[in-house]
């Protein structure tokens, strides 16, 4: 079963690519994604629950230095929402806002509000009940991907993404 598992997230990669979608990060500055993308490989956390955010945080310990030394790659928090009226975004933006301190990860947040069926369905993913990790390069093709909190496997297969040619 994990062979399986692996081998249609590998195929699921291979198709996926990450639609075009313009939003603000926590600081106001706005993005088109995935052209907005800093580095030529991102390392992107896409999350459909507040809880989900411990495993993003799971993940954070291991993927800042791995970001740090791995050239132009950066890595973003995507929380992913359902389209609501600007007064509502402006003020989950603003509450999402004031429980982050750090800068850095006030500007690499960027908050989606959208039909998330075809978001989802662009980037292969069936469930929203974990989190997803994706590697994109800027034109949005998907070059790895997994689901769920942090492992070491996990990682290594990040690492192994990150530093392919």
């Amino acid at each position: 079963m994990l062979l399986t598992l692996a081998l249609s997230l590998a195929l699921a990669a291979d198709s996926a690519r990450f639609p075009t979608v313009t939003s603000d990060n926590l600081e106001g500055k706005t993005f088109t994604l995935p052209h907005d993308f800093a580095g030529e490989r991102n390392v992107v956390f896409i999350a459909f629950q507040r809880e989900q955010q411990k495993e993003v945080d799971s993940w954070v310990p291991f993927v800042k230095p791995l970001v740090a030394r791995t050239p132009d790659t950066e890595y973003y928090e995507i929380p992913t929402i359902y389209r609501m009226v600007a007064p509502m975004r402006w003020m989950l933006n603003r509450g999402m806002r004031g429980g982050i301190d750090d800068l850095g990860a006030r500007e690499r947040t960027i908050t989606l509000y959208l039909d998330k069926g075809p978001f989802k369905r662009a980037l292969g993913i069936a469930s929203e009940r974990e989190i997803h990790v994706l590697v994109v390069d800027r034109e949005g093709h998907v070059l790895w991907r997994t689901a769920g909190s942090f492992n070491e496997e996990k990682g290594q297969g990040l690492a192994r993404a990150l530093t392919a040619q």
